[in-house]
């Protein structure tokens, strides 16, 4: 592959990711306000935190599936990146459910599906790139635990998050 088709496809990709990124922040704009009026348990993270985590873990992801769309010759590639696109949708789709409308079942339903869909995302890329898969991990770890922080805070909030 040349240099400059590489140098493209990684920009392509973490284009994605951050435009994903860009997409829910839209959905987050009263997020600090909001946030900050819901009664939250004690091991919630202060709101400033959110944005830098997430901001690495999205350029973490854009290089991961980088790695992966570079293995043109394996055969699970178009697999592991398709499922890859669905789960930085389901992803996407999170802020709006609890941010902008509010949902807080339905943001915790997604963030469920989101997570299945990351273990198997990491499962797809580990078979065609292992590098890739590594790289994802952090972000598994930080959706394992917003899943408990989403939970805990709808059952904490439920006229808010009715």
């Amino acid at each position: 592959m040349k240099t400059r088709e590489e140098v493209f496809g990684l920009l392509s990709w973490l284009l994605l990711a951050f435009a994903a990124e860009t997409i829910g922040a839209i959905a987050s704009i009263e997020a600090r306000a909001f946030y900050g009026s819901l009664r939250q348990p004690a091991w919630a993270p202060p709101g400033w935190v959110f944005g830098p985590v997430w901001t690495t873990l999205y350029m973490l992801m854009g290089i991961a599936s980088w790695l992966v769309w570079r293995e043109r010759e394996h055969g699970g590639r178009q697999t592991a990146l398709a499922l890859y696109v669905v789960q930085l949708a389901v992803n996407t789709l999170w802020s709006w459910l609890f941010f902008a409308w509010h949902l807080g079942a339905a943001a915790f339903a997604d963030i469920i599906l989101l997570l299945a869909l990351l273990v198997a995302t990491i499962a797809l890329f580990r078979r065609v790139r292992p590098l890739a898969a590594a790289l994802l991990l952090p972000y598994l770890c930080w959706v394992v635990f917003a899943t408990a922080l989403c939970g805990a805070v709808w059952r904490m909030n439920p006229v808010a998050l009715g």
